[in-house]
């Protein structure tokens, strides 16, 4: 099986990275974490070093459990869902894992963009992950990076 999480380094994407480490074990899985930002003058070498580090963590995340894991950073002029999409579609990805925010109640209906983007257009089915769902699993908060 292949998994493909999306990874920015937020408490949402490190609760998806915990989950797909999770099931990856389960299932003999490997694991793709893909960080994606649209490119261009906007995007600062701050941001760049930024997606590095957090690639570099969840790399070694997926090493602590023995898991095979590849990483990339795109920077293809598209969304990050639109990024993620395509990947799944080009790498057969069995499964993808997204991180999304707690919403506030006239916001529930409504996901972010790019997640709502993901899991409409997935070529594959899409677990969604909310930060609070790490509660009873083991941390990769922020203090452990």
């Amino acid at each position: 099986m292949i998994f493909l999480v999306g990874y920015n380094g937020s408490k949402e994407s490190r609760a998806a990275l915990a989950l797909a480490r999770e099931h990856a074990v389960s299932f003999k899985a490997k694991v793709f974490i893909v960080a994606s930002t649209f490119g261009g003058a906007k995007e600062t070498p701050a941001d760049i070093d930024k997606a590095e580090q957090d690639l570099a963590f969840a790399g070694k995340f997926m090493l602590e459990k023995n898991i095979e894991y590849e990483c990339f950073q795109l920077v293809r002029g598209m969304t990050p869902g639109e990024d993620l999409v395509r990947m799944a579609e080009e790498k057969a990805v069995d499964q993808i894992y997204v991180g999304i925010e707690k919403r506030s109640r006239t916001q529930k209906i409504l996901l972010g963009s790019n997640a709502q983007f993901i899991i409409l257009k997935a070529p594959c089915p899409v677990v969604t992950v909310n930060a609070d769902a790490t509660r009873n699993r083991e941390d990769i908060s922020e203090s452990s990076r």
